[in-house]
C-alpha cells in the first residue's frame, strides 16, 4: 500500500521517440551511469513537446521529473517516467491523454507491479466477457 502511494503522482508513459542527447551520453547511460540534470531536462522537454503538438496541455512547471525507464523493449521506444507535483495535474495529463488514440503512445499510471498484474488479470477477463469493464483510478483498479 505504502509502496503505491509513493507513485500516485507519477504516469508511465510509452511510445514515445526519445532521442539521446548524444551518442557518447547513450553509452554512458547504458553503463550504468545516472543520468544528468541536462539529460533529464532533455527528455522531459521532448516529451511535451510531443504532447503539445498533440493539443495535450501541459507544463513543466507543474513536472517534478522525468527519466527514462531500463527497458527489456528492444523495438528502440523507451518508457519514460514522469511525476508532477500534485494528483491533479497527473489526473489533467490522464483525462487529455485520450486525444492520444490511434497513436503508439500510452499514458498509464505507474503501478507497483502486484497492482499491475491484478490490473491485467481484470483485463484478461474483460477480454473473456467475465466483466464489462476495468479501468485504474489513482492507482486503484476499478471493475465494472
Amino acid at each position: 500500500m505504502l509502496e503505491q502511494y509513493s507513485r500516485i503522482n507519477d504516469v508511465v508513459i510509452t511510445g514515445v521517440d526519445i532521442k539521446p542527447r548524444s551518442y557518447a551520453r547513450a553509452v554512458a547511460n547504458s553503463n550504468g551511469e545516472e543520468p544528468t540534470d541536462t539529460d533529464m531536462n532533455h527528455v522531459e522537454r521532448q516529451v511535451t513537446t510531443f504532447f503539445h503538438s498533440q493539443g495535450i496541455e501541459i507544463s513543466e512547471n507543474n513536472i517534478e521529473a522525468c527519466h527514462v525507464l531500463s527497458s527489456r523493449n528492444t523495438k528502440g521506444k523507451v518508457s519514460v517516467l514522469m511525476r508532477f507535483v500534485s494528483r491533479k495535474m497527473k489526473n489533467s495529463l490522464l483525462k487529455q491523454a485520450k486525444k492520444l488514440k490511434g497513436t503508439e503512445v500510452y499514458v498509464n499510471e505507474h503501478l507497483t507491479k502486484y497492482n499491475a498484474e491484478i490490473a491485467k488479470k481484470a483485463r484478461f477477463l474483460r477480454k473473456q466477457k467475465k466483466i464489462q469493464g476495468t479501468w485504474t483510478a489513482n492507482c486503484k483498479i476499478l471493475l465494472n
